[in-house]
């Protein structure tokens, strides 16, 4: 328990304007979000860095913008859309790769909370974007490896499913029924709905999304008509409302409809925290009854069929719910019987079970019982995945041959 306590999780939700970070460890009652003034709320860190003039220091967030109005500094606007469109970045005659100022914001952030995890070590650090992509996936794994982080401590994930961890890490009576989330950000508002299916083991957690045109000219009336469309047909525990559009004293109307019979939480960094949660999940370190199958998801379980001490059994190579982007499943099986693996294919809401016969063509005759294969996974999208095997020989008995089949298999939507 002592060093679980020593361990570090962090959340940093990132976006072209702003910054969350919170931090968690093991013996919290909740993740804590990292405020640019001490004893006020102000959570939200300027997505901004700077160059002195004529020096190599480089200063971040409001001191950044702070030294470019002096004219000390020379700054760079959207580096997180840059850095994942892969652009350079002039400054002061010299071309820099904006995924290296990234780099540069993201270790500044990891050095903000200081004395609060000085003697601690990262256990999983969780980035939260408002989308994923394989170039967004590429540009974060890069930046880990330059920070000397270990690449099994870094998650990707979308607002969503940030979303889906900090809200099923609440009060049980939180989430009795549907929760909603209004997201009014950047000039545009987005809700997420999540709602789970109470039938299967575990609970399957399904999340709806839409985006919103801005409020106009009388805000209150028109969210309180934005509310009656998202939640018709719905019956609602909680509602959430995050972002600076939430700002001031115009909620009145609306504010009455959603704490009608519903519990109402304000603020600004969920997504933050949701990525702390994310971590542990992740880690192991909580019980957690549920599978998220969203955007960036697997929607299949991939497993093959084995004999274990004599007894048939099924070995897991993909999981639904896992990240696409991310997941990865390796085996080494001695080959019995004739040349071909059976792959089963699975839903994870249903019983019945696809099977594919995965053909090991042109394998050379052997004994029985003197063929060892590697059988990998690795997703190409969300329902499918490219299946990789590979002739490993038997040792010194068995010579490998050195092939290698590749076969593709697919769920069927």
């Amino acid at each position: 328990m002592q060093d679980n306590e020593k361990s570090v999780y962090f959340g940093i939700e990132l976006r072209d304007t702003y910054t969350c970070v919170s931090y968690y460890q093991l013996n919290m009652e909740s993740p804590e979000t990292i405020s640019t003034v001490m004893g006020a709320e102000n959570y939200q860190i300027p997505t901004y860095i700077a160059k002195k003039r004529g020096m190599g220091q480089w200063y971040f967030g409001a001191e950044a913008k702070a030294k470019v109005k002096l004219g000390e500094a020379l700054g760079v606007d959207d580096i997180l859309s840059k850095a994942f469109a892969d652009e350079d970045v002039l400054i002061e005659n010299e071309r820099l790769k904006a995924r290296d100022l990234l780099l540069i914001y993201i270790k500044k952030l990891l050095s903000m909370p200081g004395y609060f995890y000085a003697n601690s070590n990262l256990q999983k650090l969780t980035i939260v974007v408002e989308r994923l992509s394989l170039e967004i996936v590429d540009t974060f794994s890069y930046i880990i490896n330059e920070l000397a982080i270990k690449k099994n401590k870094l998650m990707v994930i979308d607002f969503k499913e940030a979303f889906y961890y900090y809200t099923l890490n609440q009060r049980p009576e939180c989430f009795l029924h549907d929760v909603v989330m209004f997201d009014y950000s950047d000039g545009k508002i987005m809700h997420y709905s999540l709602t789970r299916n109470l039938r299967t083991t575990p609970q399957i957690v399904y999340l709806q999304d839409g985006v919103h045109s801005p409020l106009g000219t009388n805000p209150d009336l028109e969210f309180n008509d934005l509310i009656d469309r998202v939640f018709a047909g719905k019956i609602i525990s909680s509602v959430y409302l995050l972002g600076d559009g939430f700002d001031g004293d115009w909620l009145k109307v609306s504010l009455q409809k959603l704490c009608r019979n519903r519990k109402v939480f304000v603020g600004k960094d969920m997504y933050s925290r949701g990525g702390c949660y994310a971590g542990v999940v992740k880690d192991g370190k909580k019980d957690w009854p549920f599978i998220y199958i969203g955007d960036n998801e697997l929607k299949m379980n991939l497993s093959i069929k084995v004999i274990d001490n004599r007894i048939m059994d099924y070995l897991t190579l993909l999981n639904a719910g896992d990240s696409w982007y991310e997941a990865y499943g390796e085996c080494e099986v001695i080959l019995d019987g004739s040349g071909e693996i059976e792959v089963w294919i699975q839903k994870p809401d249903v019983r019945d079970a696809k099977v594919e016969i995965l053909e090991l063509t042109d394998l050379p005759e052997r004994d029985n019982r003197t063929t060892r294969l590697r059988i990998s996974a690795r997703p190409s999208s969300d329902i499918e995945a490219v299946v990789t095997i590979t002739d490993l020989g038997f040792g010194e008995i068995v010579p490998s041959s050195n092939k290698t089949w590749e076969h593709t298999i697919a769920l069927t939507r």
